[in-house]
């Protein structure tokens, strides 16, 4: 694991004071002048000038890079730029080259498994894509040992399997939806686990989700579980129930339930079900505002 300041303590830094030390040198400063102005002591400054430190070939042929050693140099030697504002010149840059730019490339080599998220990724922002796929998938995860931990769950499942699901907040497809790949199923008593969570491997749950999410609910964690009157009713026992028709496409079906007459608008917890059709088995779906809230839910009745 690397983060990206070490990117910019490692590479960065060493080759932008290298080259900034060779600037002001050429414009007559002694050592101990650059050692000052850069804030760093004599010998390191003797390092630079004797090339003992490594410059990062990117980093020293990236234009902005160059023009800023200059106009920083040229203002340092001038008396216009003060070691403060030259900090905060280079703060700026660094700050729009860790924004999908140099130091963003530099950083997904040294961790290429940010480049194989495929999700736009700003380090500073807290909100950003990549962080709430994570959290989703975190939260599916906890959701999972929370269920797979509680005794008695795998009577709970299904024989077309359970699953422990949770969508991004602007989620519109089942890519956007987090879950178990093969869903959880009861083998001798247990609830086995065939994968790690990924984003778009869930159809039904996912699709029951989206489906309710699109009708108001602002629920964005599901659990789903075999269906009986004594289930439904304990997962009922303080917030809404709503049964939807097996019968037609689970998408239409759902939203029509949830959403007529807005009885469940802005519903955060419920439960939803089916009671089965030909060739449909019946199941219970527990929504909540998180993947692990909904697992804590359904632990609660077993």
């Amino acid at each position: 694991m690397k983060f990206i300041e070490e990117v910019v303590v490692d590479e960065f830094l060493p080759t932008v004071r290298s080259m900034l030390a060779e600037d002001l040198r050429e414009r007559g400063f002694t050592q101990r002048e650059v050692a000052d102005a850069l804030g760093i002591s004599q010998s390191a400054v003797s390092k630079y000038a004797h090339g003992d430190v490594a410059r990062h070939d990117r980093v020293v042929a990236d234009e902005r890079v160059r023009e800023l050693v200059e106009r920083v140099g040229e203002g340092l030697a001038a008396g216009d730029v003060t070691p403060v504002a030259a900090l905060v010149e280079i703060e700026v840059l660094i700050r729009r080259l860790e924004e999908g730019d140099l130091l963003a490339d530099l950083h997904e080599e040294a961790m290429p498994a940010l480049a194989d998220a495929d999700v736009e990724f700003s380090v500073h922002d807290p909100d950003s894509g990549l962080r709430e796929r994570e959290r989703v998938l975190s939260s599916v995860r906890r959701g999972l040992r929370t269920l797979t931990n509680a005794s008695g769950f795998a009577r709970l499942i299904p024989n077309v399997g359970a699953n422990v699901a949770e969508c991004l907040d602007d989620a519109r497809t089942i890519d956007d939806v987090a879950a178990v790949p093969g869903r959880l199923v009861d083998v001798k008593g247990q609830a086995m686990v065939p994968g790690e969570p990924e984003f778009g491997v869930s159809e039904h749950v996912a699709t029951v989700l989206l489906a309710a999410r699109e009708a108001g609910v602002t629920a964005r964690g599901a659990v789903n579980v075999r269906y009986d009157p004594a289930i439904v009713e304990a997962l009922a026992a303080d917030r809404p129930a709503v049964e939807f028709d097996a019968e037609r496409p689970t998408r239409e079906a759902v939203a029509e339930a949830v959403g007529a007459p807005d009885r469940l608008e802005g519903a955060d917890t419920l439960v939803l079900y089916q009671t089965g059709a030909v060739g449909v088995e019946p199941i219970a779906y527990l929504l909540a505002p998180t993947a692990s809230e909904a697992a804590a839910i359904v632990r609660e009745i077993v």
